[in-house]
C-alpha cells in the first residue's frame, strides 16, 4: 500500500471477518517507548489476523500536550488513506499482556486497558476509559470525536466516556484477565496537569456538539516511516475556539 506500512492477513476476509484497524498513538518526546510498543504489539496483531497500520501523531511547539486533539488529527489523516473499520486510541507506554484481547471494534465502544499494573490490575473507577480504547468510525463520528479543549494531561478520557454515554452507547470490556496491561514507567516531563478539566466535564453535554471533530483546525506534516505514518502538528488553542464555562 502507498501509505506507510500496513499489515494484512493472507487469510480470506470472508472466512475470518477480519477488520481494518487504524492504531492512533499520541506522541511527544517519548522516542524510547515507540520501538518497544511496535516490537510488542505488531506480532500480536498479526496473530489476530487484522489489517492494521500505525499513525503516530506528534505534537510540536510549546503548547501543553493535547492528547485528545491529537487523536482527532490522527483520525482525519488516517481516513485519507483507507476506509478503516475500527479506530484504536493507544497510549505509547501501554503494553498488553494477553493476546486474546482482540483489537477489533464491536457494536459498542471498547475499553481494552482494563487492568493496568500501576493500578494493581484493578479498574480505578467504573467510568475509567483511559489507556487504550476503540470505536468504529461510525461511533466516533456520532460522538463528534474527542474534545479539543483539554490542554495538559487529565480529563479527556472522562469526557469521552460522557460522550459515549450521551450517544446512548455502553462501554464493553474484555473479560477476566484479557484486559491486563503493563505501563512502561515514565514521567510527564514538564507536561502540565489540566486544572480546568472539572469545569469542562460538568458541561460535557452542552459542549459535545460544539467541540470535537467539527471545530478541529490544524496543518499537518505527514511522513511515511518503515513501521508507521508520522503526522507532525503544531496545535494552537486559538484555532479551536469553544464556549467558555
Amino acid at each position: 500500500m502507498a501509505f506507510g506500512s500496513s499489515w494484512k492477513s493472507v487469510v480470506c476476509k470472508a472466512s475470518t471477518g477480519y477488520q481494518r484497524v487504524a492504531i492512533l498513538v499520541p506522541f511527544r518526546n517519548r522516542h524510547e517507548h515507540l520501538p518497544i510498543l511496535f516490537r510488542h504489539l505488531v506480532p500480536v496483531l498479526q496473530r489476530q489476523r487484522l489489517q492494521f497500520a500505525f499513525y503516530v501523531i506528534e505534537q510540536r511547539g510549546t503548547e501543553p500536550f493535547n492528547r485528545a486533539m491529537l487523536f482527532n488529527v490522527g483520525y482525519k489523516e488516517a481516513m485519507k488513506d483507507l476506509d478503516w473499520d475500527c479506530l484504536v486510541f493507544h497510549d505509547v507506554d501501554h503494553l498488553l499482556e494477553n493476546d486474546r484481547n482482540y483489537y477489533g471494534c464491536t457494536d459498542m465502544p471498547r475499553h481494552f486497558a482494563v487492568k493496568l499494573n500501576k493500578y494493581s490490575y484493578m479498574l480505578p473507577y467504573n467510568e475509567f476509559f483511559g489507556g487504550v480504547s476503540g470505536l468504529t468510525v461510525e461511533q466516533f463520528k456520532k460522538i463528534n470525536g474527542f474534545p479539543n479543549a483539554f490542554w495538559g494531561w487529565g480529563g479527556e478520557d472522562d469526557d469521552l466516556w460522557n460522550r459515549v454515554r450521551l450517544a446512548n452507547y455502553t462501554v464493553s470490556r474484555p473479560h477476566g484477565e484479557q484486559g491486563r496491561y503493563m505501563s512502561i514507567p515514565h514521567h510527564h516531563r514538564g507536561e502540565v496537569q489540566f486544572l480546568g478539566r472539572y469545569t469542562l466535564l460538568r458541561h460535557s453535554k452542552e459542549r459535545q456538539s460544539l467541540d470535537g471533530l467539527n471545530n478541529l483546525n490544524y496543518s499537518p506534516l505527514v511522513s511515511r516511516r518503515p513501521l508507521y505514518t508520522n503526522v507532525s502538528v503544531i496545535l494552537n488553542r486559538n484555532l479551536a475556539p469553544i464556549a467558555d464555562y
